[in-house]
């Protein structure tokens, strides 16, 4: 008899106790987590621990899980409290983030790139960017902006991760994507026009 797929159906049986269901919900939520602790948490070990920690304990109290919200807003409300546990045990943080390209889950095929070199190149430059301007965020900021931007929660999903209201969420993103737009936008700036030669002011 097959297994069933549906994460519903899933985490009916992992509660029963069948552990490849229990296995199939952990290998589905196990990219998903590591991607949010190393955003977070910003070390490849403790982005590790973190998923290693989170699963731990939603297996251990997978029983009590009713449902009151969704099992991803469930797993990331998790990981977060284990994020700010290291957070708090580290001194000091890696001044750089893990790039998103190498965070891609094992397994998927990459997409060949036919863009031309320069697109190529200033594609990455938009990319090396837009990590650093996620890097420069408060924690407070970041998690706002990956979770709803990143990760795909919608806003009650988030407010519900963080502990916040909705109209707060809302506040916190804004103020998020305003400075990584803020921080991008030399990027896209025009550039300056030459100023005219001398001696030729009709050219």
């Amino acid at each position: 008899m097959g297994h069933p797929t549906n994460e519903r159906a899933l985490l009916e049986a992992a509660q029963r106790g069948d552990q490849a269901a229990l296995t199939e919900l952990i290998n589905r939520y196990s990219p998903n987590i590591y991607r949010f602790g190393m955003k977070m948490c910003r070390h490849e070990h403790d982005a590790e621990e973190v998923v290693q920690d989170t699963l731990l304990a939603a297996a251990k109290n997978l029983s009590d899980f009713r449902g009151q919200s969704s099992l991803s807003t469930w797993l990331y409300t998790i990981a977060r409290s284990f994020c700010i546990k290291r957070r708090r045990k580290n001194v000091g943080e890696p001044s750089a983030l893990e790039p998103l390209h190498e965070l891609r889950a094992e397994g998927v095929p990459q997409l060949i790139d036919a863009r031309a070199p320069d697109e190529q190149a200033a594609a990455r430059e938009i990319e090396n960017e837009l990590e650093r301007a996620i890097d420069a965020l408060e924690p407070m900021y970041r998690e706002v902006l990956i979770l709803r931007d990143v990760e795909g929660l919608t806003a009650p999903e988030v407010g519900k991760v963080l502990g916040l209201s909705i109209e707060a969420v809302k506040s916190r993103l804004h103020r998020a994507r305003a400075q990584v737009r803020d921080q991008l936008a030399p990027l896209f700036a025009p550039e300056a026009e030459a100023p005219p030669l001398a001696g030729c002011p009709d050219v």
